[in-house]
């Protein structure tokens, strides 16, 4: 089983070297297009192998899809961080470009393929992978979800002082800051409600500061974060190529679900062989509601500056 991955840096690079060490899939295959570097990368992973004891194979290339052909599932990291005194619309016709170059040559090659969006702005990347490519929507899929839940259980388990392992989160709607609704009123540990154990300060707290994460590793690392993304992929990838049918919060298109269509938000859903097996409907407090709404309001301001 082939998988690839385009975009050679720190995510691209944390995404093959997750999905190569749970040893699942056959092959990964890194793209870039700067000349050498997915090749020097899939190397040093490479050599990695025998100490981490795994036999999938890293490939490299430089822009040769060909050598993609026939992946199951291809990840998208491709793009650029908005710079000092770029407009939002500036970065997203940049971004829109490289992603839809980006999916074209991977659908010529594997028409079969399940791709998973993590380049930014995700929702909105996402949606243009759906209105692009042909592919029905169950073969696309934003991560976002699932990073920004792992943040949230990261930030429960710090407040609680518990095992990350007693905590189930779920975070939906966007992935920015603005626009992520952590479910507080799903929240739990070990089944029990976490407000039975923390108070409304210690809430508000949580959900703010899994709203900020991104800012916040990006404030202390000078970029953008890229262990926690490469494992929110390969848990994605792992649920595909195993058939795993986990249920994953992703960025998926929407026809009424919540209330919402045309449109690509984080909701939960069961990820298999398939890619989106079902998109599951939960229920929300009123609260909860009023912010899926204003971020789905949002994103879609976002998307309008979108030009197929």
């Amino acid at each position: 089983m082939k998988v690839t991955v385009v975009g050679a840096g720190a995510v691209g690079a944390s995404c093959a070297e997750y999905i190569a060490m749970k040893n699942f899939c056959s092959e990964v295959v890194l793209v870039d297009i700067k000349e050498g570097f997915a090749e020097g990368k899939a190397m040093d992973l490479m050599q990695t192998a025998p100490l981490n004891g795994f036999d999938t194979k890293i490939k490299g290339t430089t822009g040769d899809y060909s050598k993609t052909a026939g992946s199951k599932v291809a990840v998208i990291t491709s793009g650029i961080p908005r710079k000092p005194g770029m407009t939002r619309e500036e970065l997203i016709g940049i971004n829109a470009g490289i992603v839809k170059e980006v999916t074209e040559n991977l659908v010529k090659h594997s028409p079969e393929v399940i791709i998973i969006v993590v380049s930014n702005p995700m929702d909105t990347m996402a949606y243009l992978v759906h209105k692009t490519s042909g592919l029905p929507k169950e073969r696309i899929i934003g991560m976002g979800g699932a990073l920004d839940s792992a943040r949230f259980k990261y930030r429960l388990a710090e407040a609680l002082d518990c095992p990350i392992s007693d905590v189930e989160g779920m975070v939906i709607a966007a992935h920015s800051d603005t626009g992520m609704v952590p479910l507080i009123s799903k929240a739990t540990r070990n089944g029990v409600p976490v407000t039975e154990f923390l108070d409304a300060e210690k809430i508000a707290y949580v959900t703010e500061e899994t709203k900020v994460g991104g800012a916040t590793l990006t404030k202390l690392l000078g970029t953008s974060a890229w262990y926690a993304p490469g494992a929110a992929v390969s848990t994605l990838v792992q649920s595909i190529v195993c058939d795993q049918k986990k249920m994953i919060p992703c960025s998926l298109m929407l026809d009424g679900e919540y209330g919402q269509s045309d449109i690509c938000l984080g909701v939960p859903a069961i990820i298999g062989k398939n890619g989106v097996e079902k998109i599951v409907e939960i229920q929300l407090t009123d609260e909860e509601k009023a912010k899926f709404e204003a971020a789905a309001k949002a994103v879609k301001e976002v998307n309008s500056d979108l030009k197929f």
